[in-house]
């Protein structure tokens, strides 16, 4: 072998193993028409814009040259925005990878138009697709115009016939491209983009006669997923999974403790063995059960806390805010709807005898932790009261109350008031001689809770006008049940 071939074979070996060692990235962006300003490299963090993070920031020197350089080796890439530091906040968008090395060449004046690349066939191919989507706009705009000014039946069908065309090529276009380049960034974004669609057709049960009315959400349901790469890290910087996960969870998942806490163990399960991806989601379902209104979704957030946070999967969390996690789990669990009540036992304020919440006998208890002096309770107790005596008195409801502040002869004025002093079990733990309110995560009043025959929990965090409606429910399911 000649020396010469020697020598290019060694540096061609040299270049490549740089290049697949290389971490972060290198931007060299080039606005001859800025010049003194500061620029910022941003990017998404599972949502769209107004939700934008700063990755990076420099400064264009006198001749519209600035430089972005980074050796992280964390960076995974995604859709990021390059963001002058000007009032109009001149922006545009760029695909990036790890380890990228590029050029990009632009005026400001004539943006979005005219951005070139050099490095990066992807942004090339980035910048006609949105070329391509522009001219969609253009012409989804041009249809709306024309539907609106349709004046017969055969106008309207010829406009919607043009846009059903329109959006096919639009998925044609997608596709196409992510089979022709599988596994890049843009193809992962268009997999991501794609939505379910349910084959046409009538669709019957299994006795081939019954149609099948739940066909269409439960095939779009299952394959909801399918094109959407839960393993690529690169997919949490884009806009796009942050709405993908709620339409999925509080559109498509019944909102039962076991349907969700399913549905997520399905999710990080997808995710799992990623960083950003499997960060987000864990984050994102424990929010979002923390915070829903949904009864029984704090089961979910034990559920949670104990099978992921408790086994070390939040590897972003200290342990000093780890452990406010667990703490909330201890102080949740022992009231999740389908435990047994942790007993109460206090002293009646009205006969003076020493009360227990398992001693009192009824077909549901409603156990009610108020204040005297809470407005919400002054509002609330009297609108339960009303709703005892027309529905629930009649439904085998006895109600059990706590009073958690106030002395004996406020609470007691209170009860006289309100009328509720001798047809319901009086009690206070104003002076904090017991740990009820820890036990039942009492931590603003009223707090209700519904409970069974066996004081099982059954409701929590009730109030009056839902009350008589989960009893029917839940007399309706025992019945179903004996059935």
């Amino acid at each position: 072998m000649k020396k010469t071939t020697i020598i290019i074979a060694l540096l061609c070996m040299s270049i490549t193993q740089r290049l697949l060692a290389r971490d972060g990235y290198h931007i060299n962006l080039k606005m001859p028409d800025v010049s003194d300003s500061v620029v910022y490299l941003v990017h998404y963090y599972g949502q769209n814009r107004p939700h934008i993070y700063i990755t990076d920031s420099t400064k264009f020197d006198k001749k519209g040259q600035a430089i972005f350089d980074s050796k992280n080796a964390d960076f995974t890439g995604g859709i990021y925005i390059v963001l002058l530091k000007d009032p109009a906040q001149t922006n545009f968008e760029i695909l990036l990878n790890k380890g990228d090395d590029l050029t990009i060449t632009a005026l400001k004046s004539k943006l979005p138009e005219g951005i070139t690349f050099k490095g990066s066939p992807e942004n090339d191919r980035f910048k006609q697709y949105l070329e391509f989507i522009n001219g969609y706009a253009a012409t989804q705009k041009k249809m709306e115009e024309d539907l609106k000014a349709a004046t017969t039946a055969a106008d309207t069908a010829a406009v919607r016939t043009k846009a059903l065309a329109a959006s096919r090529s639009r998925t044609k276009y997608t596709r196409d491209y992510a089979a022709a380049y599988p596994h890049t960034l843009l193809s992962e974004i268009f997999n991501a983009m794609e939505v379910p669609e349910t084959p046409v057709g009538p669709h019957f049960l299994e006795d081939g006669v019954t149609k099948d009315s739940t066909y269409a959400y439960r095939y779009y349901k299952s394959h909801y997923w399918d094109t959407f790469n839960l393993s690529d890290d690169r997919l949490i910087y884009t806009p796009l999974y942050d709405a993908k996960i709620e339409e999925y969870i509080t559109k498509l998942v019944l909102p039962w403790p076991d349907s969700l806490e399913k549905e997520c163990d399905m999710l990080l399960g997808k995710a799992k063995g990623t960083k950003d991806m499997f960060h987000y989601t864990l984050f994102w379902l424990t929010h979002y059960v923390e915070n829903s209104k949904v009864m029984g979704m704090d089961e979910v957030f034990v559920y949670l806390v104990e099978n992921y946070y408790m086994k070390g999967d939040a590897f972003w969390l200290t342990n000093e805010e780890l452990q406010k996690y667990i703490d909330r789990a201890i102080a949740i669990a022992p009231n999740v709807i389908g435990n047994v009540a942790p007993e109460i036992k206090l002293t009646n304020l009205i006969t003076k005898k020493e009360e227990t919440l398992r001693a009192l006998k009824a077909r549901y208890t409603l156990l009610v932790f108020y204040s005297p002096t809470c407005g919400h309770c002054q509002h609330e107790i009297p609108l339960l009261d009303s709703v005892y005596e027309a529905v629930l008195k009649d439904m085998g409801v006895k109600v059990f109350t706590v009073a958690t502040e106030g002395d004996d002869k406020a609470i007691t004025d209170f009860l006289v008031k309100q009328k509720i002093d001798k047809k319901w079990t009086n009690t206070s733990d104003a002076g904090h001689t017991t740990d009820c309110r820890s036990k039942y995560d009492v931590y603003s009043t009223p707090t209700i809770y519904l409970l069974d025959e066996k004081k099982i929990i059954r409701g929590k965090r009730l109030d009056h006008s839902n009350i008589p409606g989960l009893i029917d429910m839940l007399d309706k399911k025992e019945k179903r049940k004996i059935k």
